[in-house]
Parts: C-alpha cells; sequence; structure tokens
C-alpha cells in the first residue's frame, strides 16, 4: 500500500484536493445562493437540493469544460506550434508528429510497449492520438452539460421574474451562455500562454515543468 501510495502520490493528491475544493465550492455556494433568497423572501433550500440544482451543476460544468478545452488545444497546438527557450515546447527541429523512431513505433517498438502500439495499423493510428482525442470528446461532453445546465438556470431565473423561458438553441443565442463561456476560455488561455513564456526564463528546481537551473535561457524541451 505504501509503494501505492508513493508511485501515485501526485494523482491521488490533486484528486483529494479536487474533491476538496468542489466540496467547498458547495457549501459557499449553497450559502450564497441561501442569501440570495433570502433576500428575495424566497424559502432556502438544502445542501442536497443545491448540489443537484442547475445553478451548481453550470459553476461545475463551465469550469471543466474550459479546463478540457485547455489540454485539447494544447496537447495538439505543441505538435506543430514551439516557444524557444520554454520548457514546455517541443525543440524548434522536432516540429510535426515525428518519426516512427523518435516516437518508438513499427519496427521501433520496444519490449515493453503498450499492446495498440505495437498492433501495427488503425490501432497504433488511434493510439497515437489518443489523449488528445480523448480531452477533445470530454471538452464537448462538458460544454454540451454545461450549455443544458445553464439553460435550465437560466429559464429558471426567467420564470421568477415571471418571463418566458427559451429553447436550448435560443439559450446558445444570448450573451448570458457566450459571457460566461468566453469568461472561463480567457482565464484557460492567459494561464497556457504564461506558462509557456514564464519557463523561459524562471526556474523551480527538481520540477519537470521548469528546465534545470543553470540551463540557459534559449535551450527548449529541456526539463529538470
Amino acid at each position: 500500500m505504501k509503494r501505492f501510495l508513493t508511485q501515485n502520490s501526485l494523482s491521488l493528491a490533486f484528486g483529494g484536493l479536487f474533491l476538496a475544493t468542489l466540496v467547498g465550492q458547495a457549501l459557499a455556494g449553497v450559502a450564497a445562493f441561501n442569501d440570495e433568497r433570502l433576500a428575495d423572501g424566497v424559502e432556502q433550500i438544502s445542501l442536497l437540493r443545491y448540489v443537484t440544482s442547475s445553478s451548481f451543476a453550470v459553476d461545475v460544468m463551465e469550469n471543466w469544460q474550459s479546463e478540457y478545452l485547455q489540454f485539447f488545444l494544447y496537447i495538439f497546438g505543441t505538435v506543430w506550434l514551439i516557444q524557444l527557450g520554454s520548457a514546455e515546447s517541443k525543440e524548434p527541429d522536432k516540429t510535426g508528429p515525428e518519426s516512427d523512431k523518435e516516437q518508438k513505433v513499427g519496427e521501433h517498438v520496444l519490449e515493453d510497449s503498450p499492446a495498440p502500439a505495437r498492433a501495427g495499423g488503425w490501432r497504433t493510428s488511434l493510439f497515437s492520438r489518443s489523449l488528445g482525442v480523448l480531452m477533445g470528446a470530454l471538452f464537448l461532453l462538458t460544454w454540451a452539460a454545461s450549455s443544458v445546465s445553464g439553460w435550465a438556470a437560466f429559464n429558471a431565473e426567467q420564470l421568477m421574474s415571471h418571463s418566458d423561458p427559451v429553447t436550448w438553441l435560443g439559450y446558445l443565442g444570448k450573451g448570458d451562455f457566450w459571457s460566461r463561456t468566453f469568461q472561463n476560455w480567457q482565464s484557460e488561455m492567459l494561464a497556457v500562454g504564461s506558462m509557456a513564456i514564464f519557463s523561459v526564463y524562471l526556474r523551480q528546481r527538481g520540477s519537470p515543468e521548469s528546465k534545470p537551473v543553470g540551463a540557459p535561457h534559449a535551450a527548449t524541451g529541456q526539463t529538470g
């Protein structure tokens, strides 16, 4: 068990932080939501009812879909795009999908290479793009969930103000939806761009997201 915890400490730590922050969001969210209902003279709701509501769902899904969009764009973008000197970039002469030898496929597979990498044909082709495809699929799913939950929350507000509800397609044309969407997307693009350029000039000793402390600023794709 100790070995398992050590070897998986990164994913377990962030999994625990994810759950803790999700619980924190739920507790803070229901408190804020009930404050608004109290001010409007409406009955307060329980935590269970809040976490199963469209108001909570839309806040969660908006964050998730922007994160998966970030990874999707970054994974595919870094195949072809480079940032000279960045630890987040490939070396300038390695743009593109690289050779079979560099990717250890075909006749260059290793004894312990994953089975799909050894299979050849469509299975190797799909496996070689599986990470980006999964991130793209998760983005689309969470984007769809975000739009549906946002639509439900929007119509709930419409009904409370005695206004007519809108269809899902009608909601997709509303500024409310796109304001929420772009608000999340721009923060992810800023974070990725900042990390790419800051890693050219700044260091974090021992982190694989940083170059070695003594590496030249122009060194690209190195990690320490």
